[in-house]
């Protein structure tokens, strides 16, 4: 039902009186708001008063004043003492041309460079469903149990805790657990100011490339390698240089005769994303020498050292070069509990706690509070540690079963690539198959996989990426199947 003003105020305004409809008072100034843009109402011309408009519209006067005070707020209307409401004159505000008076100028279409660069980082974002063979799709078999819940709930008992902005490092609290942490499970000597809380490992990467490196710089990148850590180095005005990994990791003597004079160096040495190498001791010594000797940073990516199935994890670099201070570690807490966490950790060397703070600040200020404080006391009280435990038995009873599931269909096709650690193994094509393509048809039938090829900047062989630890063992067997039918037609 719909009620109009009558004269003298001439604009026609229907309301829509529904139960889902706007309120009256935002439907009324939004046709006011029209009819001075269109230049209907002219330059101060008077408006009926409030008790009129309210009158005419069959309103409240309360819901008629509501509309005038916006519109007033806003700069169409003007109210002064003795003269009643208008239409601000021209001049007192710029007010647009009658509608059709001037055709629209063109929507420019044109992109900045930095924003056509990360444009395209969006569009290419693939987040993998929560279907088998994802590498990552946490459910209730994976969750941090009911330790975490219970401290979760005690921290919301008191959120006001967290109600103040932080420093930029991070809680205190958690980074002290964190240098415990390192410590013991991976050979790292830091103190927890050395320790900056991030948004996860891709925050990390970003920090790093901003405080480390100048425009222009050579970076050293496995080839091949994590792929959003190309648009990092390219967003940040650095140079890329694609270094071969093979069975024993990062080869160093081509990096050298590649770029000897880079600024710094990209590497997963524990585990190699996306082929699962481990980067050799003999070739850490070597990295770590070239970069004392050229005063170069080496950027270390520890992203799921505690899933290692045959022996202790494997020591960090950043382990062996306590005194010399050229190794930035990252680690993350997404892996192993769940990815929506969003908690990560920069070790730097003591003399770049500042610069990395700093830069935290400007990116985000500070990492979300509560998060940090449940985090910090699920790992004083051990359950981390328990939580690893746990899962690592599940994921190799788990990876054992896609291995000889891969061993009894795949094998005409190809074969999984050595290692023992992760939550994905790489199935290798004996022959070249446009794997991208396949991946999708996958995808569509239910199995989620990532295909080798992307991952290399050039030079790329075919494969595809599995994962195994978020599936039980009719799940794997069923993906297999579908997998080995997919490749016979």
């Amino acid at each position: 039902m719909s009620r109009t003003a009558a004269a003298p105020f001439q604009i026609q305004i229907p309301l829509n009186r529904g139960p889902s409809a706007a309120p009256l008072a935002d439907q009324i100034a939004a046709h006011l708001r029209t009819a001075v843009l269109a230049h209907t109402l002219r330059p101060a011309e008077q408006v009926p008063s409030t008790r009129a408009l309210a009158a005419a519209l069959g309103v409240s006067r309360m819901t008629a004043d509501t509309a005038y005070a916006q519109l007033i707020a806003e700069g169409y209307l003007e109210a002064k003492l003795g003269s009643g409401t208008r239409v601000v004159p021209q001049g007192h505000i710029t007010i647009p041309q009658p509608l059709g008076a001037k055709p629209k100028a063109p929507q420019r279409t044109d992109l900045p460079p930095r924003a056509a660069l990360l444009a395209e980082v969006a569009r290419n974002l693939t987040v993998q469903a929560a279907i088998p063979l994802a590498i990552s799709a946490p459910n209730e078999t994976l969750a941090p149990g009911k330790a975490w819940t219970r401290i979760a709930i005690a921290q919301a008992r008191t959120p006001w805790r967290d109600a103040a902005y932080t420093g930029p490092h991070g809680l205190p609290a958690l980074r002290v657990q964190i240098a415990e942490y390192v410590r013991r499970m991976r050979g790292i000597t830091c103190t927890p100011d050395q320790i900056l809380i991030t948004a996860g490992t891709q925050q990390g990467l970003s920090l790093t490339a901003r405080v480390l490196f100048q425009p222009g710089d050579q970076v050293w990148l496995e080839n091949p390698g994590y792929i959003p850590l190309r648009a990092v180095i390219q967003d940040a005005g650095l140079t890329g240089i694609p270094v071969p990994v093979d069975a024993d990791g990062l080869n160093i003597a081509a990096g050298l005769a590649l770029a000897p004079n880079a600024a710094g160096a990209y590497v997963t040495p524990s585990h190699q994303y996306p082929l699962g190498a481990v980067l050799t001791m003999e070739r850490r010594l070597a990295l770590l020498h070239w970069a004392q000797a050229r005063k170069a940073w080496i950027i270390e990516d520890d992203y799921d050292s505690e899933l290692r199935y045959d022996g202790r994890p494997i020591p960090a670099l950043a382990g062996l070069d306590a005194a010399e201070g050229a190794v930035i570690y990252l680690g993350t807490f997404s892996k192993m509990l769940f990815p929506g966490l969003r908690l990560g950790y920069l070790i730097a060397p003591a003399r770049l706690s500042d610069a990395f703070a700093g830069a935290r600040l400007l990116a985000d200020r500070h990492a979300q509070s509560t998060d940090q404080r449940v985090l910090a006391a699920y790992l004083a009280g051990g359950h981390y540690d328990a939580h690893i435990r746990r899962i690592r038995l599940l994921f190799a009873a788990r990876r054992a079963i896609l291995l000889a599931e891969c061993a009894a269909q795949l094998a005409d096709f190809g074969g999984v690539a050595p290692g023992d650690q992760g939550m994905h193994v790489l199935f290798r094509f004996h022959t070249p198959l446009d794997d991208v393509h396949l991946s999708s048809t996958l995808r569509a039938a239910g199995i989620e996989t990532r295909a080798l090829s992307p991952f290399y900047a050039h030079t790329p062989t075919s494969g595809l990426l599995l994962g195994f630890g978020s599936f039980d063992a009719t799940q794997i067997k069923t993906a297999i199947t579908n997998l080995r039918q997919a490749l016979i037609r």
